[in-house]
């Protein structure tokens, strides 16, 4: 799918809007009323009165106004598949999301600068493939190698440092993982990108790396963090709580570990990039895959688009007919259903 005009999505800017002048308005209408007569008295003398109508109206007038933002934005569906020939490397990025990402020691903290890092790797790649792990105690494969950059963004958005119950740092089962990703044992141009804070619990990564070599996998690190180290912070609703303790009492100072990073992508052929600096890393990672012998693949990819602007369009235009000259107007079959507490 793609979205032709994205800037309209601004319209949808209207909805909240109307909902702050509903609530105004009823407001108004309160202390209005309230002043004028009791509760018993204006049942009386507006009797057709009916707070399930005025909501309904303004749920309608918002869902006019959402249809037409998105037929504004001409969403277009893909129909036509066309199968192309690229080339590139297989990339697979191995996230850490354990606990002492959250540390805040690089701002925002060190898993939403991963993050950041990965996404403007990916947006300064041209033909490669990509694949993403997420690891902490374990590792868990997030998407497989594909040439949809778009699902590899969407991916790597959803990830935290919960969606993993085994905590730990274990770098050595994010590389076994990934040596289950590529699918082609005569290839040469296999990459695995490891972003962390280095802190790694199983003490064997190293070796898992020199075995990935053997595979013809090369290591890239990028660390996250400061050689100084942080506090890993516990927060509820964004709001910092407390520290995390030892079994001491003590609060838990986490470091980056740029040797233990720096060894494993050593035994892979690999080199290790601090991560501080966004745009030296993209810089440093582009001439590493320009040096790299490339792959020849074939990938499906949508070759005609359709527009889809008329359904949300007909859409908004119904429901606009709806407000206009159904709830605007008493009409003897809309009385008859008593849809309003109108027959009291």
């Amino acid at each position: 799918m793609q979205l032709e005009e994205k800037i309209w999505f601004w319209v949808l800017g209207v909805i909240p809007v109307i909902f702050l002048l509903f609530l105004i308005l009823q407001l108004w209408k309160y202390k209005t009323q309230s002043k004028f007569a009791n509760k018993s008295m204006l049942k009386k003398l507006s009797p057709n009165r009916s707070i399930f109508k005025s909501v309904l109206k303004m749920l309608v007038l918002c869902f006019v106004f959402f249809c037409l933002a998105i037929a504004l934005v001409n969403p277009k569906i893909g129909t036509k598949l066309e199968t192309v020939k690229r080339e590139g490397v297989d990339i697979v990025f191995a996230v850490d999301v354990s606990k002492s990402m959250l540390a805040e020691d690089i701002a925002p903290n060190r898993l939403e600068k991963s993050k950041q890092l990965v996404t403007q790797i990916i947006n300064n790649l041209a033909s490669d493939r990509v694949g993403i792990i997420a690891y902490a105690g374990k590792a868990f494969p997030q998407l497989p190698i594909t040439t949809d950059y778009s699902s590899a963004k969407m991916f790597l958005q959803s990830m935290n440092t919960d969606m993993l119950s085994s905590q730990g740092t274990a770098i050595n089962e994010a590389i076994k993982l990934a040596r289950t990703y590529y699918d082609d044992d005569e290839q040469t141009n296999r990459v695995l990108i490891i972003i962390s804070d280095g802190e790694d619990h199983s003490n064997v990564a190293a070796n898992v790396a020199e075995e990935a070599a053997d595979e013809g996998i090369r290591i890239f690190t990028i660390g996250v963090g400061d050689i100084k180290g942080g506090p890993i912070p516990e927060k509820r609703n964004g709001i910092i709580l407390n520290y995390k303790k030892d079994n001491n009492g003590e609060t838990v100072i986490t470091r980056l570990d740029e040797e233990t990073l720096k060894n494993i992508a050593t035994e892979a052929n690999g080199a290790y990039i601090n991560g501080s600096n966004t745009n030296k890393v993209v810089e440093e990672i582009r001439d590493i895959l320009n040096k790299m012998d490339k792959k020849e693949f074939e990938a499906k990819q949508f070759a005609d688009f359709e527009s889809q602007f008329q359904w949300f369009l007909g859409a908004a235009i119904f429901f606009l007919f709806i407000d206009i000259f159904l709830l605007e107007r008493k009409t003897g079959w809309l009385k008859r259903l008593n849809l309003f507490n109108e027959n009291l």
